[in-house]
């Protein structure tokens, strides 16, 4: 079945070629849609994956990542005094005017406020930076920051609301969806920044736990000294939050998800057309083949193999198609779009459905090869 299959494929280069174009076209989009779907949802957890917390308190009026709420200080107080709870260590947002763009651009900056003393946060480039940012009206900028901000090298003085900010140096994170910019601040230059905002009101509140104690149990009796105003998220919830709202609630999830399941579509028509064609193309052969002895099953494994040729042959280039545009959309929007082994796995699988589904469909052309009917 298999000579047969490459026989019958190979029999016509030219028409084979063009229709292999098809189905590398039909893969390599299920390769960019797949990667932008799982991207959205990692671009929403991109903070969260570099924070240290077992539990995170939020406002009951939790969106995503930018926009969690805010709770009162006092809530978090509240955690700290459980005999659970080994740290409760505050996050504050804002969204501030960067007005030392490029160009007289005063973009909108996001700005992440944290204890620099502690070690909530985790990449080593804000670790080995805290000592300058408990510096007074001193930031760090990350180093995704679109360039309509202009240079973010250290040294620079930049006016941000007004107020002359140092930058003290980058550090390696990714914006994520938070904005086109984002600084961190110490606890007391943020207050000084946004005086109208202050401390009394926290966006997030990462409580880590002490050795042994089960964070569902805590979880619980926490949700009881903090009130009703709070909700706190393990790490497993909270992933699972996120990924439900980037890909359900959201255009963005939405869209890729709708792309996906139409480049798959797209990827059976294509190969059914080139199957049925050659099955009609060839009808004569197969009525011989049938004159001869050569039964129902073999003649439709024969066609399921082609199938399955076809998708494998188109499989490859659109692989390594792939892994160049993942690194092109990397560095132009920045989301973390990685070509992961479950990702190969995934996008192969699916390109098994659709040889499968194509053959399927294509089985019906071979009723017609009777050799009565044919000679």
């Amino acid at each position: 079945m298999t000579a047969l299959a490459w026989r019958i494929l190979t029999d016509d280069k030219g028409r084979t070629g063009l229709a292999l174009a098809g189905i590398f076209m039909a893969i390599l989009l299920v390769f960019i849609q797949l990667g932008l779907f799982f991207a959205v949802p990692q671009g929403g957890m991109l903070l969260y994956d570099h924070m240290r917390f077992d539990l995170l308190l939020v406002s009951n009026q939790y969106e995503y990542q930018a926009q969690p709420g805010a709770f009162p200080a006092s809530r978090l107080a509240a955690a700290r005094s459980s005999p659970d709870v080994a740290q409760a260590t505050p996050l504050y947002f804002g969204v501030v005017k960067w007005k030392s763009g490029v160009g007289d651009v005063w973009p909108d900056l996001f700005v992440i406020s944290f204890d620099p003393g502690s070690d909530v946060l985790t990449p080593p480039s804000i670790i080995n930076h805290r000592a300058a940012l408990m510096r007074p009206d001193t930031i760090l900028v990350d180093s995704a920051t679109r360039p309509m901000f202009g240079p973010i090298e250290a040294g620079r003085v930049v006016d941000i609301d007004d107020r002359k900010e140092t930058i003290a140096g980058q550090y390696v994170l990714g914006t994520g969806f938070m904005g086109l910019g984002v600084a961190l601040f110490s606890e007391a230059n943020f207050a000084r920044l946004l005086p109208h905002r202050g401390l009394a009101m926290v966006n997030l509140g990462a409580i880590r736990l002490k050795p042994g104690v089960d964070p569902v149990r805590a979880a619980a009796d926490l949700q009881k000294l903090t009130g009703p105003d709070t909700q706190l998220f393990s790490r497993a919830v909270l992933a699972r939050r996120e990924t439900s709202y980037w890909t359900t609630r959201t255009s963005v999830g939405l869209i890729f998800g709708s792309g996906l399941l139409i480049s798959i579509v797209v990827g059976i028509m294509v190969v059914y057309q080139i199957v049925s064609t050659q099955v009609s193309r060839q009808l004569p052969q197969f009525a011989t083949l049938k004159a001869i002895g050569y039964g129902d099953s073999a003649l439709a494994g024969t066609v399921a193999v082609m199938s399955l040729l076809i998708a494998i042959a188109g499989f490859a280039p659109a692989l390594a198609a792939a892994a160049l545009l993942y690194d092109e959309i990397r560095e132009k929007t920045l989301l973390p779009v990685t070509l992961s082994v479950s990702h190969i796995a995934e996008v192969f699988a699916a390109a098994l459905v659709m040889a499968a589904i194509s053959a399927l469909l294509a089985v019906g052309g071979l009723r017609r090869a009777d050799p009565a009917d044919v000679f």
